[in-house]
């Protein structure tokens, strides 16, 4: 067996990601999560016998240390975080002991024969881009913000621990990613939220900022696919991907679009801009992403449709 270790787990990705790796029958999973975010309704219905979950703060060693001197793995996904624009905001020192669960993490796969850590980190890194599309070589990292600062720092972390103690890694940057059990603070789920009741949708600013929104499916097969990869020798060397769809859509355009799939008669309610955290533009360059995940992505109406037809993840 391949045994995994999946950080935040029960959260929106992670809990995708934990799914899709259960499909492998040669894979054992253990989830942690401290459940700050996280849901045990999210955790996988099937393959319960391969998987266990543990309550577990990745920011306290201890806590952590307990779970990897009880198991042998092989591997580790580290997907825990505190996410959210206005949570990151509110409790930016809180958004900092983040740091704590990368160098925990690391620590402890440095000396347990890890073969590789697969870290989540973010498209926040990239800051106000200088250069569309952003691509993961040549696109400065221009992060001001306490949460994409601490992704920059982690993702430090995981080159200089490769470049000392030769523990391999891959870095997924993730562009906004929705999906059923995506919690209402983000702006799809909200909007259909706002849009199922009837409820006016809120638009910060004159909503002319755009986003890529990547379907959860799209997201989680490409970073399979690079683990499997891997398992392959297809896949050797350390690199950082963006994950992300290449299609930008003004934010107000998606107001609407999700007014018009759900027949709502919401209207559009302009609130003042934020003064930190809206980025105006954002477009990744994905042709790496492209390369491993082999198959079109899923256009962002069907994706909407597809959360519409979880009627019971709909808040």
């Amino acid at each position: 067996m391949i045994n995994i270790l999946l950080t935040g787990g029960a959260g929106f990705i992670g809990s995708s990601m934990a799914e899709r790796l259960l499909e492998n029958p040669d894979i054992y999973l253990v989830i942690v999560d401290d459940l700050s975010t996280g849901d045990l309704n999210k955790l996988p219905e099937k393959y319960q016998d391969r998987y266990k979950f543990i309550k577990c703060n990745v920011n306290d060693y201890r806590d952590i240390s307990e779970v990897f001197f009880s198991f042998h793995f092989d591997y580790v996904f580290h997907y825990a975080a505190m996410v959210g624009v206005q949570r990151t905001l509110k409790n930016p020192v809180m958004v900092l002991h983040d740091l704590h669960s990368i160098e925990n993490i690391l620590n402890l796969a440095k000396n347990s024969n890890i073969k590789r850590v697969f870290f989540s980190s973010s498209s926040e890194v990239y800051g106000e881009p200088v250069e569309f599309p952003q691509n993961e070589k040549t696109t400065p990292l221009n992060s001001k913000l306490p949460y994409a600062i601490v992704k920059n720092a982690s993702e430090a972390f995981l080159k200089s621990y490769y470049q000392e103690f030769g523990l391999n890694y891959t870095i997924f940057r993730f562009f906004n990613t929705y999906g059923p059990k995506q919690s209402k603070d983000f702006v799809i789920s909200r909007f259909i939220n706002m849009a199922m009741n009837n409820r006016n949708l809120t638009i910060y600013g004159d909503g002319s900022q755009t986003r890529t929104f990547c379907y959860v499916d799209d997201n989680v097969e490409a970073c399979y696919n690079c683990f499997e990869n891997h398992l392959n020798d297809k896949n050797s060397e350390n690199e950082v991907y963006n994950i992300g769809n290449d299609n930008e859509t003004a934010v107000i355009d998606l107001a609407k679009l999700i007014i018009k799939i759900t027949d709502s008669k919401s209207e559009l309610k302009h609130l003042p801009a934020l003064k930190d955290g809206d980025m105006k533009r954002r477009l990744p360059d994905i042709s790496k992403m492209k390369q491993v995940l082999q198959r079109p992505l899923l256009p962002l109406e069907d994706g909407i449709q597809n959360i519409l037809n979880n009627s019971k993840y709909i808040l």
